[in-house]
């Protein structure tokens, strides 16, 4: 395995470029320690179909938010058939897809935060009042694009008016965003690997939520607490709950599930398929807490690489 040549993608064109780079160059170092051979490819530079089969044996997928992490580079992949890390076409499509993960997460009854999505093209004001009044919501209330990560476009509003300026200013970039309750509690999130959960670690950032700045920033001072203060009997839950949700999305390789802790009950916000391999990301924490060094979790995840994922 150690004479298979890598290609490691990163960058690309989402608003996480600049993490998906500290996360790509973090796992090329950490490759190249474990003796492969490694070679890198930006999407931002050339086109994904300018990659040839022929020159590499396996592709390890660094790529953050749209057209990386939402099935659209996942595609390219198996098309050229060459075997490549993190989730498959259908579940990474779905899992980037708030709405659609929503659904699923019902249907297999993981609980999540009540929701309704709001259309470009049907939204005012008297219709934020109705449906708020219909679906038995009040402010707070959170608002998030339906397709980014790293908490890009994601704002909580306690009033009328913040929601409709904020709106206004996401409307001009987006055609449908979802509506959220706010669900306070505890930040608690869960790394799966290989259908295995790895642990919970809880956050306390200094700012309103853990937003991108929160996770991305050391001067935000975000708390890290590992493992997370909650009770045994419910770490065990949680751990239980990520590895569903894993499972019923049908990812592979590593993800990364965000919940909030509220009243003895917890609510997945999320599942990343693509979560961040940064010095201040979670999954790496996560692992080193299980004696799992960083190189030796870029390894695993490397050889679970496959087509038809």
């Amino acid at each position: 395995m150690k004479s298979k040549r890598v290609l490691v993608v990163l960058g690309g064109t989402s608003g996480e470029r600049a993490v998906s780079l500290d996360s790509g160059n973090a796992c090329i170092k950490a490759l190249k320690k474990k003796g492969y051979k490694v070679f890198k490819f930006d999407p931002k530079k050339k086109p994904l179909y300018s990659i040839k089969k022929k020159n590499i044996d396996v592709i390890f997928n660094s790529l953050h938010g749209r057209n990386g992490e939402d099935g659209v580079a996942q595609s390219y992949f198996e098309y050229l058939g060459v075997p490549y890390t993190h989730s498959g076409v259908i579940s990474s499509h779905n899992a980037m897809n708030k709405i659609i993960s929503k659904k699923i997460f019902k249907q297999n009854k993981i609980k999540s935060p009540p929701y309704f999505v709001l259309k470009k093209r049907k939204y005012n004001r008297d219709i934020l009042k109705k449906v708020l009044k219909k679906n038995q919501m009040n402010f707070p209330i959170v608002i998030k694009p339906t397709n980014e990560g790293s908490s890009i476009g994601v704002k909580i509003c306690k009033n009328n008016n913040e929601f409709k300026n904020f709106s206004n200013k996401l409307f001009k970039k987006y055609t449908e965003l979802m509506v959220e309750s706010f669900i306070g509690g505890q930040e608690i999130q869960v790394a799966v690997l290989n259908n295995v959960p790895l642990g919970a670690i809880e956050l306390k950032p200094k700012r309103t939520f853990y937003d991108y700045k929160a996770k991305y920033s050391k001067s935000a001072n975000t708390e890290h607490i590992m493992p997370a203060n909650i009770l045994r009997r419910k770490y065990k839950e949680v751990l239980k709950i990520a590895k569903k949700a894993h499972q019923v999305l049908g990812c592979k390789g590593v993800t990364r599930s965000d919940f909030k802790y509220f009243k003895n009950q917890f609510y997945l916000l999320e599942i990343n398929t693509q979560p961040g391999m940064t010095s201040l990301s979670l999954v790496p924490e996560i692992a080193s807490y299980k004696g799992v060094s960083f190189e030796n979790l870029v390894e695993k995840i490397l050889l679970n690489a496959s087509v038809n994922r």
